[in-house]
């Protein structure tokens, strides 16, 4: 008789808590609303932050154009970073979820990132790509070396 008053509108009395105190009840009500919350901040990832720091990076470039003789050759490329940001935030995402562990899970999406950023700059700063395509072997070879030394 006692949970059917202390019980929510709309819901049942819990005949399991029978023995539950109203305060304990209501409790426990908070530690359910207090884990569904928390399981939602989590579904939603790390992309809220994502926008937001390219956004900072393309105020800090024009504000750089505005006040110095910087010139981006190519500004469409800051469109590259995107997924370059994604990929990092990927990375560093699986390496939490790894118990702080470097796996093929992080390095994967940070090699990735990483060529990403490298092209994005070539094309930005209108670097001769003719000088710099080895890097984008040598980060290759370190994908396929961290690869291979984890062994996952």
């Amino acid at each position: 008789m006692d949970d059917e008053i202390n019980a929510p509108e709309g819901q049942e009395p819990n005949p399991a808590s029978a023995s539950v105190s109203p305060q304990d009840w209501r409790e426990l009500r908070r530690q359910e609303r207090r884990e569904r919350r928390e399981a939602r901040r989590e579904s939603r990832g790390s992309s809220g932050w994502i926008g937001g720091v390219v956004l900072i990076v393309l105020g800090l470039i024009f504000l750089l154009q505005n006040f110095s003789n910087f010139e981006l050759q190519n500004w469409w490329a800051l469109f590259i970073l995107i997924p370059a940001v994604s990929s990092f935030a990927n990375a560093w995402n699986a390496y939490r979820d790894n118990d702080n562990q470097l796996t093929s899970a992080v390095t994967r999406p940070l090699l990735s990132g990483t060529v990403l950023t490298f092209i994005a700059a070539i094309f930005l700063f209108g670097i001769d790509f003719g000088l710099f395509w080895p890097v984008l072997i040598i980060l290759g070879g370190l994908m396929i070396l961290f690869n291979g030394l984890l062994g996952r």
